[in-house]
């Protein structure tokens, strides 16, 4: 059978962060048959902001190799602006798929925990360093359960995976059409 990493980033979510402050994250689904990964089915939830704090690790990790780019930060960034939004999406998915296929970045921890768990940046910076009480094998396996919380070391005997089911990929041709009508759909159903 031939090995395979299939990644997804879906599912714009806006999140008000008190009166004035917001931020959108994406759902990052990923499937695998990779012995590289601890688990083969995972979902998470991120940031842009924390996109480019990965893209920032990688690069100090592998500066021979030429890292792709994000898409551009927009400060007028909005999820009424379907056109936006599948930007950056299929922005955010490229890279991702890029980074996915070069091995030499497919050893960083840090990459690992950000896709598949439910760690903090800071978190994920101090796990893969060992400034944790958890391992990184513990952070990914337990993740999506509560298994760890505030640096406590749980075991965890369930395999913690999500179903795949729920983050089939799709053509580009398909998640765009998708999203234009589930934006369009939500601002329709606001509005009314």
């Amino acid at each position: 059978m031939q090995e395979f990493i299939r990644v997804c980033v879906r599912e714009p979510r806006l999140h008000k962060d008190g009166r004035w402050h917001t931020h959108v994250d994406y759902e990052i689904c990923l499937h695998t048959n990779s012995l590289c990964f601890r688990k083969k089915t995972s979902s998470v939830r991120r940031r842009y902001s924390e996109f480019v704090w990965l893209r920032h690790c990688l690069e100090q990790n592998a500066f021979i190799i030429d890292l792709p780019k994000l898409p551009p930060w927009n400060p007028f960034f909005s999820l009424k602006n379907t056109e936006q939004v599948i930007q950056r999406i299929n922005g955010l998915q490229k890279f991702l798929e890029i980074v996915l296929h070069a091995p030499l970045l497919l050893s960083d921890s840090r990459l690992h925990l950000f896709l598949q768990s439910d760690l903090s940046i800071t978190e994920i910076a101090r796990c893969a360093v060992g400034k944790t009480r958890y391992t990184v094998a513990e952070a990914i396996q337990c993740s999506r359960t509560g298994c760890i919380r505030s640096e406590e070391k749980v075991s965890c005997d369930s395999d913690c995976e999500s179903e795949w089911s729920s983050c089939n990929c799709f053509s580009l041709e398909q998640l765009e059409a998708a999203q234009r009508n589930r934006i369009e759909t939500t601002f329709a159903f606001e509005m009314s």
